[in-house]
């Protein structure tokens, strides 16, 4: 009976279509679920909705299908040998079913922490630009994976097995045969789409690059016809218009005043003003203490966040209360690493070298200290503004790897309490010998991280704070709740080292500034994290100081603080203009999207891969050559403001080079 009912269910004509059609509905309801691929939404302005759109898309779908499953019926065939059309359904249902499963799964739910923006160069990003603490960051999900991956081969393994031992005898004959010719012409064809389809598929071409198959074989078609190898080919999300000219392609260099459009934006690149780093200023006249506070992943709504009628965080407003705050305040990158580099020397993009506060603060004659509860050599923070060689004290994550919070030793994962980084700093600098000369005191306080909590951390929002392995959309108030807490915890913090200050009676006398390196996303847009989409809640944050800031007004960049922190300690510096604060996703030559504030629509971004700009203040997202007007005008705006961030960071290179 039981051979008998395996011999029916497992027929090829019955389970082979009754798989393909069962991944084919999952992949589309999580596509549109995800992206808007069918219904839109907001930051998706390309769906798949018009009878003609919906057309190309489902000939595009149908064959990508077809040839996936064509494929993989033959490796099915192969693995079975002999073994009967029942075995070679079980591995076909595998091969094809569960690996597309695994792989859908897996694009969910990178989408579900970071977006379709993500990338391997942006994961490393959070790895400090290394491959290797990105990976070892985020080793328990890839490990809860290999397991999922490891389950998935042992139940095809048995299921294959029992298959083979209980098939009736005729059931073991080999599958029909599958001439060659009909999987050589549904590849023909689908190869044929994937050259067609974008040169007028619009949307549809848009919503294909959304499907698993679709999507990798636009992919390794564009590396192959890659012909004057510039990274672009005729397929793939970005087509290459000039695929013989390795000068000419998205995202190229665009040369000014040269007539040539080269990466295909905003037509030839005429410079337009950007923000000039401030030379090495050394501090003349009274020189009070400076000391900086980050908080790391802090966001700018921090200032004034109640929950149940309480501050969250009290310490804070109190700093701005007695100075003043500056909200928002814009990461260019989005990521800690590119974001302290900003604010300690001053410029999106920073060399081994470039003038910083810690080189004119020593030259100055400051002591300089650093508490921190990350490792400042992450990513090349210390080596880019010369921390650790200038410090006559520093403490970092490194230092205290002993007493971290979690067990990873990862140097991207170092995560040292607050307690223990505000003790050291009363350690080294508790008493008041100690501030007879200026100093400069950094500190940075991780807790605001994710996943947001660590053992010693108090319950004074999140009851209990949500576990890492929780965290998900499906718990957003959870973890919003336990970052707040977070946040809570690292304001605690400030307001000792602000009651130290005043015990040692060097508060009057001291400029304190306290920021984010950058904003968090807590699934409100349905994302989570930072540094992957453009927007307030991932890259702003805020600038406090006890100091009134008067003479600033937001928005601002992080990369400003230099020159503010200059102002209050009043140097004489050359005026300059206020730029509008310039943002990207990924590195500045090669980004994902760019972003920069603006008047009328708050924050302007336009996406490469997708060929779309959006605009904050009226939510809406609009593919880029269908802009007209003042929108065109905007983004074209941006897209120059780009052009010249890059070509002021290529001329800035020559000449470090040539000196």
């Amino acid at each position: 009976m039981l051979a008998g009912l395996f011999d029916r269910s497992l027929r090829p004509r019955l389970a082979v279509p009754l798989v393909v059609l069962a991944v084919s509905a999952a992949e589309l309801l999580v596509a549109d679920r995800k992206y808007g691929v069918f219904t839109g939404g907001f930051g998706q302005s390309q769906a798949v909705d018009t009878p003609s759109e919906l057309a190309i898309f489902a000939i595009g779908y149908v064959l990508s299908q077809l040839a996936a499953a064509l494929l993989a019926w033959v490796i099915a065939k192969w693995i079975a040998r002999d073994s009967g059309s029942s075995v070679t359904v079980v591995h076909f249902a595998f091969l094809y079913g569960g690996l597309s499963l695994i792989a859908l799964n897996v694009q969910y739910q990178l989408h579900s922490y970071f977006s379709d923006a993500v990338s391997f160069a942006l994961l490393k990003q959070l790895g400090g630009g290394s491959a290797t603490d990105a990976l070892l960051f985020a080793k328990n999900e890839i490990a809860l994976g290999l397991g999922a991956v490891a389950i998935v081969i042992a139940l095809w393994w048995g299921l294959a097995r029992l298959v083979r031992r209980i098939a009736t005898a005729g059931d073991r004959a080999p599958a029909g045969p599958l001439r060659k010719r009909h999987v050589g012409l549904a590849w023909a064809a689908f190869l044929a789409a994937l050259f067609i389809v974008p040169q007028f598929g619009g949307d549809a071409t848009k919503g294909l690059g959304r499907m698993l198959v679709w999507q990798g074989a636009s992919s390794a078609l564009a590396a192959t016809t890659d012909f004057d190898g510039d990274g672009y080919g005729l397929a793939g999300r970005s087509i290459d218009t000039h695929p013989f000219d390795g000068a000419r392609h998205p995202l190229a260099l665009d040369i000014p005043g040269n007539g040539v459009d080269e990466d295909g934006y905003g037509g030839d690149l005429e410079l337009v003003p950007v923000p000039a780093p401030l030379p090495l200023t050394p501090v003349a006249g009274d020189q009070p203490h400076v000391v900086i506070v980050i908080l790391e992943s802090t966001r700018w709504d921090a200032i004034g966040k109640r929950i149940d009628r309480k501050p969250v965080a009290p310490n804070l407003e109190a700093v701005v209360a007695q100075g003043g705050a500056i909200v928002p305040s814009f990461s260019h990158i989005g990521f800690t690493t590119g974001s302290l580099k900003s604010i300690f020397a001053g410029a999106i993009e920073v060399a081994p070298g470039a003038p910083s506060l810690f080189r004119e603060l020593k030259q100055s004659g400051y002591g300089i200290s650093v508490f921190s509860g990350q490792p400042e050599d992450f990513g090349g923070i210390s080596e880019a503004v010369g921390m650790r060689e200038l410090a006559d004290r520093f403490v970092d994550a490194e230092a205290l790897k002993e007493q971290r919070a979690f067990s990873f030793a990862a140097q991207g994962s170092l995560l040292v309490d607050e307690a223990v980084v505000t003790g050291e700093f009363a350690k080294a600098l508790g008493e008041k010998s100690q501030w007879a000369k200026p100093q400069f005191v950094y500190l940075n306080f991780q807790s605001p991280h994710f996943p947001y909590h660590h053992p010693g951390v108090p319950e004074r929002f999140a009851h209990p704070p949500i576990e890492r392995g929780e965290i998900g959309a499906e718990n957003a108030e959870r973890v919003r709740l336990t970052y707040w807490n977070a946040v809570a915890h690292a304001d605690a913090a400030l307001g000792q080292i602000v009651d130290q200050l005043k015990e040692l009676g060097q508060w009057d006398n001291t400029i304190l500034l306290v920021s984010g390196d950058h904003g968090e996303a807590l699934f409100e847009e349905g994302f989570l994290g930072h540094g992957h989409m453009i927007d307030r809640l991932q890259y702003g944050t805020f600038l406090a100081s006890n100091r009134p800031l008067d003479q600033v007004t937001a928005p601002i960049a992080i990369s400003d603080y230099r020159r503010i922190l200059h102002g209050l300690l009043g140097a004489k510096l050359p005026s300059a203009r206020q730029f509008a604060p310039f943002m990207h996703v990924g590195t500045l030559d090669e980004p994902t999207a760019i972003g920069m504030t603006d008047q009328h629509h708050g924050i302007v971004s336009l996406r490469f891969d997708r060929e779309e700009a959006c605009f904050e203040a009226s939510r809406s997202c609009t593919r880029y050559g269908a802009l007209k007007g003042e929108k065109r005008s905007a983004v074209d705006a941006l897209v120059a403001r780009w052009g010249s961030e890059r070509w002021a960071a290529r001329q800035r290179l020559r000449e470090g080079a040539a000196q």
